[in-house]
């Protein structure tokens, strides 16, 4: 099996263009000679214990080289979130046993006063004299039989954490580098492309669907410090892009931005990513003439599935070839029968047909977490892996995503996921992006809440929002929310995933306006109308009289 390592140096005599940022470029030759001069430093700061390096950077050069640099020395990159804060960065730090950290004066404040269990004298800033690490001058690169292997920890990279406390998932550089040469013989990359990665290089699709890609096939690699909805399509035209990678709501984003005549008027042949709605995807190739490929994948590259010709609409597509995907009801671990859907798109049978979904034989693709065995266990128990995602699978085997375990709701006795719902919602005119989420009843089991983000300057309007909902053929009975959160900005992880814990955690008590349909009353199939500080107490003292104000945290 290839290595990094091995994918790296097979540049290292291409003067050709391999990376850009900004006004300055690199040819690939020189990308290996700054990747050669890390991996010395790299050697020349290893200490006893596991040879692990965090690197809290935005997407800048320095990054890559340092990915280099680890690939040739054998050392592990540990991606550090900066999203995270406080004793939530500390605590990954910590865990991931560090043995130095490499960061930058914009991302220094945010360990500095934090026990991260490494040295101050261990932490190197780049961007400072005075802390920079001290490389040596350009040298020899390893010979072949000096570099890691293919089962070599290559990465540290953590999940989302957007259902729960993120882990830190291992990466070998065999399968770092499978995973770009794969994407890059499959989508025909050569050196006259151009990707572009403005996605968190602390994240796999990022890694995988970007930088390995290009690496492999000695295309020129564009970076952006951070996505910018405005930038895109400028950076785009400036450095030729033929593609992108993307994650969660990048495209709404650049959709949201003010539309132009010859927005088409680009160097684009298409994109990749996951978590676009399909509105989005549709509305992104008609405006910028770019089709855009959705997959679906964990972070843990035990399951992945791609779109192929006549996946329906709202499918995330087919598994991979030779693996086993199926969905499974996780209390029986029986197989759920296949979803029926009618020709209006109403899934028929969502509490039989929706499921976890599963690889029966991906569990040996899965490299584990780091210092959990629980979690590892979680993933792998009965010899399969299990992905901790919902969904469902049509007659015809394609399989649709339905969320994740938090986003499954009980109304009224009936079961069903939230994002068939999030789907529906999405088609109102305005939306940038729906949520749809679980919220407690007073009496039983739940309700449906939406947080929708509208395009800046729309305006809820309750009665075209309930006559919107009447008209949608395919929404369950059960489905319509009782609340409605209107916000500027819905919250997201690192990259750019909606983060529903916070939502939940808030519920209907938010400084957002909230509209709701009220519980029984004339009210109850009617408009929405505001709610009010009356009518959150009345609320609350609903669950006070039914017993359930502990499901409210006080």
């Amino acid at each position: 099996m290839t290595t990094v390592a091995e994918l790296l140096l097979a540049r290292a005599e291409d003067d050709a263009t391999g990376l850009r940022y900004g006004d300055g470029w690199w040819t690939w030759r020189q990308v290996v000679e700054e990747s050669v001069r890390r991996a010395s430093w790299l050697e020349g700061q290893r200490r006893s214990g596991p040879f692990h390096v965090g690197v809290l950077l935005e997407n800048e050069p320095e990054y890559l080289f340092l990915l280099g640099g680890a690939a040739l020395a054998g050392a592990t990159v540990v991606g550090i979130n900066p999203t995270r804060r406080g004793t939530e960065l500390a605590g990954d730090i910590h865990h991931t046993d560090c043995q130095l950290l490499v960061t930058d004066t914009g991302q220094l404040p945010l360990i500095e006063g934090l026990d991260t269990g490494v040295a101050v004298d261990r932490i190197f800033v780049v961007d400072d004299p005075a802390r920079a690490p001290v490389l040596p001058a350009a040298g020899a690169p390893p010979a072949a039989g000096e570099l890691p292997g293919a089962d070599s920890l290559f990465l540290l990279l953590f999940t989302s954490g957007s259902t729960g406390a993120p882990k830190a998932v291992r990466v070998s550089q065999g399968r770092l580098a499978d995973a770009g040469l794969t994407m890059a013989t499959g989508s025909g990359f050569g050196a006259g492309d151009v990707l572009y990665c403005a996605m968190p290089m602390f994240h796999g699709n990022a890694l995988n669907t970007c930088i390995m890609p290009a690496m492999a096939a000695g295309a020129c690699l564009v970076l952006r410090r951070r996505f910018s909805a405005s930038g895109f399509l400028p950076d785009v035209r400036y450095y030729g892009v033929t593609y992108f990678n993307y994650v969660g709501r990048a495209l709404a984003y650049i959709l949201a931005t003010p539309p132009a005549a010859d927005d088409a008027e680009n160097t684009l042949r298409f994109g990749f990513g996951t978590d676009a709605s399909p509105s989005d995807i549709s509305s992104f190739k008609k405006r910028f003439r770019c089709p855009i490929i959705e997959g679906y994948g964990s972070s843990e590259g035990a399951i992945a599935m791609s779109r192929v010709p006549g996946t329906p609409r709202q499918a995330v597509g087919l598994p991979l070839p030779g693996t086993d995907v199926a969905i499974v009801d996780p209390v029986t671990g029986t197989e759920c029968p296949p979803a029926r859907i009618d020709d209006a798109g109403l899934l028929l049978n969502a509490a039989e047909a929706i499921g976890e979904i599963v690889s029966r034989n991906g569990a040996s693709r899965f490299e584990g977490y780091y210092a959990n065995e629980e979690a590892n266990a979680e993933r792998t128990r009965d010899g399969w892996y299990w992905s901790g995602d919902l969904g469902y699978r049509d007659e015809a085997g394609f399989f649709y995503f339905a969320g994740r375990p938090a986003d499954w709701l009980r109304v009224d006795g009936e079961n069903f996921a939230a994002a068939p719902v999030e789907r529906i919602l999405a088609r109102y005119d305005g939306v940038v992006t729906a949520c749809v989420y679980p919220v407690p009843d007073p009496r039983t089991g739940d309700q449906v809440m939406a947080t929708l983000e509208l395009v800046p300057g729309t305006v809820f309007d309750p009665l075209l929002f309930t006559a919107f909902l009447a008209d949608q053929q395919d929404l369950g009975s059960k489905w319509a929310p009782r609340f409605v959160r209107i916000t500027r900005n819905v919250p997201l992880t690192g990259t750019n995933k909606i983060d529903k814990r916070p939502l939940r955690s808030e519920r209907w008590v938010t400084d957002d306006p909230v509209w709701w349909r009220p519980f029984g009353g004339r009210h109850a199939d009617g408009a929405y109308r505001v709610l009010g500080s009356d009518d959150v107490e009345s609320i609350h003292g609903e669950f006070e009289t039914h017993g359930r104000t502990a499901l409210l945290g006080f």
